[in-house]
């Protein structure tokens, strides 16, 4: 088969499973009184995966497309929603909690159930109508902390010696090795990030609950509680058993009825009511691509963190491909190798020559990860991601001492005065040194000159909020380096606007890295038993 029989082909099989959907929706689902069941824990990711058994939790984005749904379907009744913290992260709480809000404002009841919350799963259930939680449940809710490791005296007591090289005076990745504590620079920036997730979470609970936030900071500072106190101070609603569970939620939805009486409700999983309500409609002339970027960047191939040679593949398939509208990359990574940062920036940029670009930062989407955001034609970030770090660190740990106490010899003979620049049996000469930071500031260069070409920005002004800095997304929106505050749904809605897509005009929404094609399908199957 040619290369340009392909999209037919691929649009006879999507009109075929769209048929099968269709037909599948009408045969299982009513027409009316679904309740929707969304499960959010611990194991949750951000692209849906082959599940594996019954109750595997819905994805960050899948679980975002299906709240978006049912707040737009009438024959939606309630939503459920089951949290088991912890969550993906104050970012992802964030999107959700917005998710949640929607279905509020436009009058679907949400029951939200936890044996135990803590302070981000408290704030995306604070949006539900109702919080239900076990006499015997406990809230956590404490406050927001950011700590880090320190191993200067460990590693002096067995003679080892770091030897790092940073440009930028807040690059602070090298200081767990360097320090016994947190140098100034880090302790301002970490305090500025921990302020702006404090306030999130302070208004995000004041907001739904209808509390004062000088009582929510209040009650932070008064935590953590049982339930049976946190129903006390209006933290959630009443303790309830997971039995008791679909008696609420029918009484919810006689609250919310025309006539109050108790309807009849279909309960259903969230990933089938994706399957058979949501999925986007494939075989339609265009395709949206949402693609993730998660973990350490690297050179090369591999399933760990984020292979420069396979995601710049599959950045440049896109690129190539006439029936992608536009893309949305999703990045959550604290960076890694520059060269292979660098690459993927390339990827990007020509990718967005060809069609519209939208960078979604998640938790963390800094120094090399924001290096990939910077090409994009718009960056979205929530509120408590953290992103920025525009500088570049390096070295190596020196293990001569080590050796020496632990009896072992290393020798050996070289030509070239920086031959041994690598060695890890010795520390930098003063030429290696120069030599490597003379690199480095060749790499801060380029990494500052980027972001200025990406952003618009004169280099003068990257300068002046790069050296290394760490940003929250409410920061870094205020200073230029994020375009709007959002999650994966508004980097989503950009992405159509810029593609030049219509109101309610239908896309396919294809995920990278794929999924197997038939796990969604034996979910459903497994579900019908």
């Amino acid at each position: 088969m040619t290369d340009a029989r392909l999209p037919s082909a691929r649009r006879v099989a999507a009109g075929a499973s769209r048929a099968l959907r269709h037909g599948l929706d009408r045969a299982l689902l009513p027409r009316a009184g679904l309740w929707v069941r969304v499960r959010l824990d611990a194991g949750q990711s951000e692209l849906p995966g082959p599940p594996r058994r019954r109750d595997t939790p819905t994805s960050l984005l899948e679980a975002l497309l299906v709240l978006h749904a049912c707040a737009r379907d009438p024959e939606v009744a309630g939503v459920s929603l089951v949290l088991a913290p912890p969550l993906a992260g104050w970012s992802a709480a964030l999107s959700l909690r917005r998710a949640v809000a929607d279905l509020g404002e436009r009058g679907v009841p949400v029951a939200a159930f936890a044996e135990q919350l803590d302070e981000a799963s408290l704030l995306v259930a604070s949006a539900a109508t109702r919080i239900f939680m076990p006499e015997t449940g406990r809230v956590q809710l404490v406050g927001v902390r950011a700590e880090g490791f320190y191993l200067r005296e460990l590693l002096s007591r067995i003679d080892v010696v770091p030897e790092v090289v940073r440009i930028g005076s807040h690059k602070s990745a090298g200081e767990m090795f360097t320090r016994e504590g947190m140098s100034p620079e880090q302790r301002e920036q970490l305090d500025e990030l921990v302020g702006d997730i404090y306030d999130a979470l302070v208004a995000g609970i004041a907001e739904g609950r209808g509390l004062a936030p000088a009582f929510v900071r209040e009650l932070i500072d008064r935590g953590p509680y049982t339930a049976a106190a946190a129903r006390d101070v209006s933290l959630i609603d009443a303790c309830v058993y997971p039995d008791e569970l679909a008696e609420r939620c029918r009484a919810l939805c006689a609250g919310s009825a025309a006539d109050g009486a108790p309807p009849r409700l279909m309960p259903v999983d969230a990933r089938v009511y994706r399957a058979l309500r949501v999925q986007p409609a494939a075989g339609t002339p265009g395709r949206l691509a949402y693609v993730v970027a998660q973990g350490g960047i690297h050179r090369g191939t591999g399933v760990r963190g984020v292979a420069s040679d396979d995601l710049a593949r599959t950045l440049d398939s896109l690129r190539t491909d006439p029936e992608v509208r536009g893309v949305t990359l999703r990045i959550d990574s604290p960076g890694g190798d520059a060269l292979a940062s660098d690459l993927l920036w390339r990827a990007v940029d020509r990718l967005r020559r060809e069609k519209p670009v939208v960078a979604s930062l998640a938790e963390v989407a800094a120094s090399g990860g924001y290096y990939l955001a910077c090409a994009a034609d718009a960056i979205h970030a929530e509120i408590a991601s953290v992103t920025g770090s525009i500088g570049v660190i390096g070295g190596k740990l020196n293990l001569a001492g080590l050796y020496r106490r632990l009896g072992i010899a290393r020798d050996g003979v070289e030509r070239g005065e920086r031959a041994g620049l690598l060695s890890e049996a010795r520390p930098f000469t003063p030429s290696e040194r120069r030599a490597l930071r003379a690199e480095m500031e060749t790499l801060y260069a380029a990494f500052v000159d980027r972001v200025a070409r990406g952003r618009g920005l004169a280099v003068d002004a990257v300068a002046r909020v790069a050296e290394g800095r760490v940003w929250s997304g409410a920061r870094a929106h205020r200073i230029g380096l994020v375009d709007a505050l959002g999650g994966p749904l508004e980097a989503l809605a950009e992405t159509r606007r810029l593609a030049g897509l219509l109101p309610g005009e239908q896309a396919a929404l294809e995920l990278h890295p794929r999924a197997p094609r038939l796990g969604g399908l034996f979910h459903l199957l497994r579900w019908l038993r």
